[in-house]
């Protein structure tokens, strides 16, 4: 139960009903917060972080990108979000971690750039509005009408709080129209990302996804392109357009949550055998990464210990 959490917040550990800030913080109304959703993973070794050291990267890089400064060194951050979860006992789940702006303010900048750090952990089986974990899982897609945010308006490599509710948009529209996840295009009318799930298609036996640019630098992403190539797979990151959508023979999402995600409808186009064959591959190539069973990517998982 959610209750029963730890919270690392501002240098200690506080009961969940404590991790509080006053509702008229600046991070709340203006949405200045940053975050990263990270995922732990059990292994015969013990829990273990995976990817730990690039999630905290990018962390920093969105503070830097917003002008924020950190109370911590990386070494410092990793060392807080390595505890957290020990002290909350879970073997598998999911840790956020925000970076945000507690005081009261008024003015549209915060008086004092230095931000404050919360570190939350969660077990797949309690976060809020998370859909349960099924191997066997797939879904529904659709494009949305609304665009991804323009890299010259707000920096959007930032996992900021505030570039959100263009997320938000997309897949409330697509819950409207009675899917479950949205596909936005850029304003060059590319294909781009999901609402927080970068896109994947395979087409001809190459595996492609948009190009970096005007999507978030996903982790996610960066992982399977990777494993992708160990495999021997082609892949191809570049400037994607709409109709590839009508002619991949695979098509999934990726994210922290769901390494992979089947779409088994796209549009009103329904897909073949899914998941696919390369899809298939590739998340058993991932269950095994995240479980400890892969020599060739043991330094993707930071043990907690």
């Amino acid at each position: 139960m959610l209750k029963e959490r730890v919270v690392y917040l501002n240098g200690g550990y506080v009961p969940w009903d404590e991790a509080n800030v006053h509702i008229m913080c600046h991070s709340f109304g203006r949405g200045s917060a940053i975050f990263e959703v990270i995922g732990f993973h059990d292994t015969a070794a013990g829990p273990a972080v995976f990817r730990l050291d690039e999630h905290v990267a990018r962390f920093r890089q969105s503070a830097l990108l917003l002008d924020m400064e950190s109370p911590l060194t990386p070494e410092e951050l990793q060392a807080a979000i390595i505890a957290t979860v020990k002290r909350n006992g879970l073997k598998r789940g999911l840790i956020k971690m925000i970076g945000y702006y507690p005081e009261i303010a008024f003015d549209i900048l915060p008086s004092n750039k230095r931000f404050q750090i919360a570190i939350f952990v969660f077990d797949r089986e309690d976060t809020v509005g998370a859909r349960p974990e099924s191997e066997n899982r797939t879904a529904s897609a659709c494009v949305s009408r609304w665009r991804r945010l323009d890299p010259q308006s707000v920096p959007i490599e930032a996992k900021a709080a505030a570039n959100y509710l263009n997320g938000i948009m997309a897949r409330g529209e697509a819950r409207k129209r009675g899917f479950e996840y949205a596909v936005m295009l850029d304003t060059q009318g590319f294909l781009a990302e999901g609402g927080t799930e970068s896109v994947f298609l395979v087409h001809q036996g190459r595996l492609m996804t948009p190009s970096l640019g005007t999507i978030l630098s996903g982790i996610s992403r960066k992982s399977l392109l990777a494993v992708a190539e160990e495999m021997g797979v082609e892949t191809v990151a570049g400037r994607l357009m709409p109709e590839l959508l009508s002619e991949a023979e695979e098509i999934f999402l990726s994210s922290t949550p769901a390494k992979l995600l089947p779409i088994r409808r796209m549009d009103e186009r329904l897909l073949g055998e899914v998941p696919g064959p390369l899809t298939q591959k590739l998340a058993a190539r991932m269950a095994a990464i995240t479980a400890g069973q892969d020599e060739r990517f043991r330094g993707w998982l930071f043990p907690v210990c």
